[in-house]
């Protein structure tokens, strides 16, 4: 049994206007659809990244994967290694400095050829990672500030409102918790002043005091100000992330921090692990299988945070039931995921899987039922997606460029404070 075809579709969905320490999300989010199918008609899904970059890199790998068998993993590195020359030897030391456009490519082709080595098979995704040492993964509710709604007025507006107050904070997490009973509560800071945002924090505590709490102010903040307001972090967080933009900046807080640091910004690929481990910079790694490499390249990373005594939690960005069905198999894979997952998908409602989207119950998620990821296409919702694509005229994210349309002096220097 061979691959025959492979698909690539460019899709966008609905986002609200989320704000974070780069802008404001547009109101289209960009994502890819892959498909590998198999001389017998199986079709094996993938999901990643729509910008036009990422599109450029799986319509050039594609073509390659024509004849390879499906349980070729090595051939498919193989074939994503030679998109990029002067990446490395497959077999060689990972680059201090990473390499995430072909870590992504792996990725997303990988997912694809586990669920077709699924479906061959009879076994669900997280069986032929070892087998599932949890059958319901759980998920953390996911927190913006955002505006009203989009600046176009062209743009349908969503059924959240403005949350730009402590108090709207807590009615969007209170509506949130009702309606998926998340357990933990992860914050975009990096908003407003750190003050303002610890503020939002302790409203957020006294309204849910056993819920453990996590913001994360991507790299918003200097070294000088988080030391600032350390203090005032006491007792609040299960884990700060990424306060600071860089990894030598992360060591420098971790001597001073009362608290776990969490990153999914400086520790993103095999190489920065050993200046990691040297600094004693991260306590809590966020994996993304979407630029670690893959599912497996995921259990390799939690592997390794077992043996330096690390937590493992995972990053999300927008994303649809594809990708969470795979962090769902991957996460229910790994003894060791000590934290609730992050994810996005509460904000989106298209979808492009057929029976619509997956349900958290008690703030997890159960393991998709059936061989492989356990989700199919819906097809009639790709094709409505991919001209959502054509005629929005969105190639590359730009958080920057849309706020300057509610703030046109904004600058969007980081750190901010």
């Amino acid at each position: 049994m061979r691959i025959k075809s492979v698909r690539v579709t460019p899709i966008a969905f609905r986002d609200p206007p989320l704000l974070n320490v780069a802008g404001v999300h547009e109101p289209w989010a960009l994502r890819s659809i892959i498909e590998v199918e198999t001389s017998d008609g199986r079709v094996g899904l993938g999901e990643s990244y729509g910008e036009a970059t990422t599109l450029a890199d799986l319509d050039a790998i594609a073509p390659s994967l024509i004849g390879l068998s499906p349980f070729d993993l090595n051939a498919l590195t193989r074939a994503v290694y030679a998109r990029f020359p002067g990446s490395g030897d497959p077999a060689a030391q990972f680059p201090a400095g990473g390499d995430k456009a072909r870590a992504s490519a792996l990725g997303a082709f990988e997912v694809a050829l586990l669920d077709l080595q699924g479906q061959i098979a009879g076994l669900r995704l997280c069986e032929l990672l070892g087998g599932a040492v949890r059958e319901r993964v759980p998920y953390s509710a996911y927190l913006f500030y955002k505006f009203a709604r989009h600046k176009d007025p062209a743009v349908p507006g969503d059924d959240w409102g403005e949350v730009l107050t402590h108090a709207q904070m807590v009615g969007e997490t209170r509506r949130m918790i009702e309606a998926h009973g998340f357990g933990s509560i992860k914050f975009k800071g990096g908003v407003f002043e750190p003050e303002y945002e610890i503020e939002t924090l302790r409203a957020l505590r006294a309204a849910f005091p056993d819920h453990p709490l996590r913001i994360d102010p991507n790299g918003g903040w200097s070294v000088a100000t988080t030391r600032r307001v350390m203090p005032l972090l006491d007792g609040l967080l299960e884990y700060l992330e990424d306060p600071v933009g860089t990894l030598a900046e992360m060591g420098e807080v971790a001597r001073f921090a009362g608290m776990p640091l969490a990153t999914n910004m400086v520790t993103i690929a095999f190489g920065h692990i050993p200046e990691t481990i040297r600094l004693g910079a991260v306590q809590v790694i966020l994996s993304d299988h979407h630029y670690w490499g893959g599912l497996r390249a995921t259990q390799h990373l939690a592997q390794i945070c077992r043996t330096f005594g690390l937590g493992l939690s995972m990053h999300s960005n927008s994303h649809l039931g594809i990708s969470l069905a795979a962090m769902t198999h991957v996460g229910a894979a790994i003894p060791n995921l000590a934290y609730a997952a992050d994810t996005h998908y509460p904000w989106q409602v298209d979808e492009v899987i057929a029976g619509g989207k997956l349900r958290f119950e008690g703030g997890m998620l159960a393991v998709p039922k059936g061989p492989g990821l356990g989700v199919t296409l819906d097809r009639a919702a790709l094709a409505e997606l991919h001209e959502n694509f054509l005629r929005c005229g969105i190639r590359k994210r730009d958080d920057g460029a849309e706020m300057r349309k509610h703030q046109p002096g904004w600058n969007g220097k980081r750190p901010r404070f």
